[in-house]
């Protein structure tokens, strides 16, 4: 049916389509078999499957074409590969899932683990994990390297992928269910100025993106823009979009660290023991 051609593939990728399978059919597997007491509730179900469809979405239907000839739709597409998704796949807390899987396929831990483990916590580490997250938003759009990054298949999905596994890691850092009363995750404090401080260089990329005069990023001229708008509004959306929508994310990564800080705070005054009597 011709409605339903944009949902097809417009560059197919077989191991990105396998790898987002897996991802759906591993959590949809693991969902039902964990104890009653661990399964995530509805509203968590809901946002991980609503964020591993909104990064396949961009990554393979119709989408990535308009992505790859508008400079608007492009960044449209990095901030759901980089922000919106990934955000709501770790809000949605899929560690029972983690935990379910490691228990079953090595239990005892695997030789091959341990330098994944090891890369995964250097990446966690708080100065690497905000540098990493920035520092790929302007690898990516530093207009030479954008260049080549839209005429080079390759280097088009490296430059896709990296963007959406370096969401994941820096959104699960910052959202991670798992108190920090207990030592293994970061306080609340230090992630919300993380959250702070990545915003900023954000919101300069976007503003100056904005306001330079002449064409940042000639490439979607050579190509040719999917759409007949000029090159001026395609760049000024595209600024935009590179200027607001992030930082307002770190803006609901914040409240939503200040209320699970207030809910624990109100929990940890409510179980302290009442103290106190008539005096004689």
């Amino acid at each position: 049916m011709p409605e339903l051609g944009v949902l097809a593939p417009y560059d197919a990728s077989p191991l990105t389509i396998l790898a987002f399978v897996l991802a759906a059919a591993s959590y949809g597997y693991a969902l039902p078999r964990l104890p009653r007491n661990q399964r995530p509730g509805a509203l968590r179900v809901l946002a991980f499957g609503l964020g591993l469809l909104l990064c396949y979405g961009v990554m393979q239907t119709r989408f990535d074409y308009y992505a790859q000839y508008m400079f608007f739709v492009h960044r449209g597409q990095h901030l759901i590969l980089h922000h919106l998704g990934p955000f709501l796949i770790a809000l949605s807390n899929p560690l029972p899932v983690f935990r379910f899987w490691r228990a079953r396929l090595a239990p005892d831990g695997h030789p091959l683990l341990r330098p994944v483990g090891t890369l995964y916590r250097a990446l966690q580490q708080p100065v690497v994990a905000a540098l990493l997250f920035v520092g790929l938003i302007y690898l990516w759009l530093w207009p030479p390297i954008h260049f080549d990054a839209m005429l080079s298949r390759p280097l088009y999905w490296t430059m896709n992928w990296s963007m959406l596994l370096d969401g994941l890691l820096f959104w699960w850092l910052m959202l991670d269910a798992r108190s920090p009363a207990g030592g293994r995750t970061l306080g609340y404090g230090k992630r919300i100025l993380i959250l702070a401080l990545v915003a900023l260089p954000q919101m300069l990329l976007g503003a100056w993106i904005v306001f330079s005069r002449g064409q940042v990023y000639d490439v979607y001229e050579v190509c040719g823009r999917a759409w007949p708008m000029a090159p001026e509004t395609d760049q000024l959306l595209g600024g935009l979009l590179t200027w607001i929508p992030p930082a307002m994310m770190s803006v609901l990564g914040i409240l939503l660290l200040l209320r699970r800080a207030l809910h624990e705070d109100g929990q940890a005054l409510a179980s302290q023991p009442v103290t106190g009597g008539r005096s004689p």
